[in-house]
């Protein structure tokens, strides 16, 4: 129960790994409750969020005034947070073949920058084994 406990007192963080349609409503929403950093690859978007502009009119301009997440292309602020919620796009092909690379990139961030004890939530469409044979390998590498 620390854990939650910790979490819900602030004392810990969450990063959201990915804001577009999913990543950056899911920020917002988890930051009436909870310390949250909104990570991005994208440093014109995080510039974007940072003037209250969201591009996939998902969030007003209101919303982002309004909240307290913190948005940033830096990948170190994944080493401050105890849970990191990976939101990525999983586009397709025209043979409808899942394209992993925006997966792999973000775990191999994720990986590169996670503490001990942090606790990764895969929040992106993905096939079943995908989590388990593909971003765990990465994750520990």
């Amino acid at each position: 129960m620390k854990y939650i406990s910790d979490l819900l007192d602030k004392k810990d963080k969450v990063c959201i790994v990915g804001l577009g349609y999913v990543g950056l409503p899911l920020a917002i929403v988890l930051a009436e409750k909870f310390n949250v950093v909104g990570f991005d690859i994208n440093s014109k978007r995080i510039e974007e969020l940072q003037r209250f502009y969201d591009r996939t009119d998902e969030i007003t301009a209101e919303q982002l005034k309004s909240t307290i997440v913190k948005f940033t292309s830096d990948s170190q602020v994944i080493s401050e947070c105890k849970v990191i919620v990976v939101t990525v796009p999983t586009p397709i092909d025209e043979y409808k073949t899942p394209d992993l690379g925006p997966v792999r990139a973000a775990s191999t961030t994720v990986g590169q920058n996670i503490k001990q004890g942090a606790v990764v939530v895969y929040e992106s469409t993905v096939y079943p084994g995908v989590s388990e044979e593909i971003c765990v390998p990465i994750l520990e590498k």
